[in-house]
Parts: C-alpha cells; sequence; structure tokens
C-alpha cells in the first residue's frame, strides 16, 4: 500500500514513521509513506500558498493553485483521495477498513483558516478526526494512517487486531498483567482459571457491559446475537440485584 500526504510540514512525521508498528510495517514493505510540501507548488518568489478570503473575515485560505498542482502531482488512477476538514464526515473503524483496501491513500492536510472551497470538488472524500479544532490537518492524517497502517496483514498479530474496540462494534474488555495480587486488588478468578472458555464468556459480558455503560451510543447500534442478548439479560439481573 502506498499512503501520500500533502502537507505544508513534512518534517512534523519525522518521529511517526520511525517507530513501533509503523516503522516496523515500512521495513516489511507492507506500505509506503510519502510527503509532497503544497509549497513546492507555489508560482511566486516567497511560494505563497495562502490568500486572503474574499468578502473579508479573520485568517488567510489555502489557495487552489498549489494545492491542486500538489494533488494532480501525484494522483494515480485507482487512488482514494481524502481532505481533512471540519465539515467532514466523522471518522471511524469502519472507514479505517476502507481505506486499507485502497492501493493509494491520498491525505490532503489542511491548515490556517481552510481551503478554498473549490478543491472539494477534486477529492473523494472530505473526513474530520473528531469535533474540536486543531492548527492543520497533520495530527489528524497521523491518526489516519496508523489506523490503517495497523490494518494491514503483517502490521501485527492477526488475534489481537480482531480483539481490539470497535472491531466487533463493541468496546474492547478490561485486561490485566502481573502481579495477580497488587496490595489486596485482585485480578478476576475467571482469568487465572485455564478454562478458555469461561474467559471468553467472561471477557464478552465485560464488554458489553463496558460498551453498555461508558457507549450507550455503540451499544444501541450493535445488534445482539442471542448469546450476547443472554449475556445483556444477565447484566440487567446483576443490575437490579445490586440496587436491591
Amino acid at each position: 500500500m502506498r499512503i501520500t500526504i500533502l502537507t505544508l510540514f513534512p518534517e512534523m512525521f519525522d518521529g511517526f514513521l520511525s517507530t513501533s508498528i509503523i516503522a516496523r510495517a515500512i521495513s516489511r514493505g507492507l506500505v509506503t509513506v510519502d510527503f509532497v510540501n503544497y509549497r513546492d507548488f507555489a508560482h511566486d518568489t516567497y511560494r505563497h500558498v495562502d490568500d486572503s478570503p474574499f468578502g473579508g473575515g479573520a485568517g488567510m485560505v489555502m489557495k487552489c493553485q498549489p494545492v491542486l498542482d500538489a494533488l494532480n502531482s501525484v494522483k494515480t488512477e485507482n487512488c482514494h483521495i481524502i481532505l481533512l476538514t471540519p465539515t467532514g464526515t466523522q471518522y471511524g473503524q469502519a472507514m479505517a477498513h476502507n481505506y486499507a483496501a485502497y492501493d493509494h491513500l491520498i491525505i490532503l492536510c489542511g491548515h490556517y483558516e481552510g481551503m478554498d472551497a473549490r478543491i472539494y470538488s477534486h477529492v473523494d472524500e472530505l473526513v474530520s478526526i473528531g469535533d474540536y479544532v486543531l492548527t492543520g490537518g497533520e495530527l489528524a492524517s497521523m491518526v489516519i494512517a496508523d489506523s490503517v497502517i495497523r490494518l494491514l496483514h503483517g502490521s501485527i498479530k492477526e488475534d489481537s487486531a480482531n480483539d481490539e474496540s470497535y472491531e466487533n462494534g463493541l468496546l474492547e474488555y478490561p485486561q490485566y498483567t502481573q502481579p495477580a495480587d497488587y496490595e489486596g486488588d485482585k485480578v478476576p478468578e475467571v482469568l487465572l482459571s485455564g478454562d478458555h472458555e469461561k474467559v471468553r464468556k467472561w471477557r464478552l459480558k465485560e464488554s458489553l457491559k463496558l460498551t453498555r455503560t461508558k457507549r450507550p451510543d455503540l451499544f444501541a447500534r450493535h445488534q445482539l446475537n442471542k448469546e450476547e442478548q443472554k449475556l445483556v439479560y444477565q447484566i440487567e439481573d446483576e443490575e437490579a440485584d445490586n440496587k436491591q
């Protein structure tokens, strides 16, 4: 897979590319990540990529010409182009899976007060990573690239990816490690039992309980199977008993 990031600050990505899962995926040839600086396509002596907005207002707006010239320099036949903007669709795990299936993903990082709106018609999707304001799209592009790269076969163990939060529509169950007893705070006995089926059911029940409590929006969208419905009944009975 190839990921191309269009940015004003390619130096921000140095640490991102050289650590942990990302560095390993690159070294294994699973992904290449390259960068294009918008300023390289500015026509004036000072390499300006922004200008004042028509109609007035605070801040500066990124211009069509350098952005679109930069984009056109890297577009490939089957690429998928996303532009990071607060007006975009909110990013989620299902979108990460979709992006991981592309051979070439291009990410446009915005900056200043945003981009000239005429650029929007040249991309496939407008994407936002959340309802808050960042200085630019660089951090958001790292979030998307990280979430996509870890899904590529060989980046991490398949079992690890399958058990993570959001993969099955639920939050991940609580995790524990040594020591089994830390100053009287003990690991649940079931996890020490060696009974894999009991452990599986406990983890599923805890995932349901955690999602139901912490993310009711996710829980409401999740389609419960018969086993999960039975476990939810158990959770409800336990809650009712605790209130008595």
